[in-house]
């Protein structure tokens, strides 16, 4: 059975920082292309950031130069972390795993940016 399970959100203030994690089990971490999305109120999710098993990594132009995605192959996790927030980027920030016709996706952790 996948598993996919987000933690590391949290209330953050304006310009600080938060690292996510996602913790993987019961598939084969390594060749699954790795994907942080998130989901505001009202708005549709968003793709935010991916890496792929070749880690070529790709952002959503909102979060280019303040986000950073990676992975660790032998921990099966992968990690966002988040620098300079913004009230913007307040979401439920939710954990992909995609290959070919496989789509895997965690319960989600909040993240709230206010002073």
């Amino acid at each position: 059975q996948v598993q996919l399970v987000e933690s590391g959100g949290g209330l953050v203030q304006p310009g600080g920082s938060l690292r996510l994690s996602c913790a993987t089990s019961g598939m084969s971490f390594s060749i699954y292309t790795m994907g942080w999305y998130r989901q505001a109120p009202g708005k549709q999710r968003e793709l935010v950031a991916h890496i792929t098993s070749s880690r070529n990594t790709n952002y959503a132009d909102s979060v280019k130069g303040r986000f950073t995605i990676s992975r660790e192959n032998a921990k099966n996790t992968v990690y966002l972390q988040m620098n300079s927030l913004k009230p913007e980027d307040t979401a439920v920030y939710y954990c992909n795993a995609a290959r070919r016709t496989f789509d895997y996706w965690g319960q989600g952790t909040q993240v709230a940016v206010s002073s």
